[in-house]
């Protein structure tokens, strides 16, 4: 479980993928903190840090991770966003992010308004439904507020701390980023979607 709050940066030392999974090494200070098997959300994928040292950590990369995030695309030198599990004894800031991706959005443009930024992202048709205006949603792991819903996706606006200190400031139009949707959102959805199942079979007659 994360929160979506940023603890550090870190860059792509090292990537290799096949068609069978990957491993990635990322360069970063908040390697040395990180035990053998530790869970870390790399730009929002909940990843299993292997082989950690004073200076970097890697990471497994299995079939689905690369099918269904940005993850296998990266390049060496890229800037990804990297969060620790949220401890037990810790306060909660953000909202509840569980690093499971729920598909890869585009962002549509980047308008500077004042010293922050306004974000456009097209979402995938299957996720705008589980968003909601003044909502949270976790792009490539940060936890956001839906400013408001576009046609295509949401419009998200972000501080100068957040521009400067994650990878939204190397990020321009035209460029994937991981979508995590509320999880209460999507539990809600499920729920509606079973109840109209039941209520459906409820009311087909009997065949004699």
């Amino acid at each position: 479980m994360f929160t979506g709050l940023i603890e550090a940066t870190g860059r792509i030392e090292a990537i290799e993928t096949t068609p069978h999974g990957g491993r990635l090494r990322v360069s970063t200070p908040l390697a040395a903190e990180l035990r053998e098997g530790d869970s870390i959300a790399v730009s929002g994928v909940c990843l299993t840090a292997i082989a950690p040292d004073a200076k970097s950590f890697g990471a497994d990369l299995g079939p689905e991770t690369l099918r269904a995030t940005t993850i296998g695309a990266l390049m060496r030198g890229q800037v990804v966003n990297l969060e620790r599990p949220l401890r037990a004894d810790a306060r909660l800031g953000g909202h509840f992010v569980l690093g499971h991706v729920d598909g890869t959005g585009s962002i549509r443009y980047v308008r500077p308004d004042g010293d922050s930024y306004w974000f456009d992202v097209d979402l995938p048709a299957h996720l705008r439904a589980l968003v909601i205006s003044k909502g949270s949603i976790a792009i490539d792991g940060i936890s956001l507020t839906v400013a408001a819903l576009t046609p295509a996706g949401v419009s998200v606006q972000i501080i100068p701390y957040t521009f400067a200190h994650t990878s939204l400031g190397s990020t321009r139009a035209g460029d994937a980023v991981n979508i995590e949707v509320d999880v209460l959102g999507k539990y809600v959805a499920r729920l509606l979607a079973s109840g109209e199942t039941s209520a459906s079979r409820e009311a087909m007659p009997l065949r004699p």
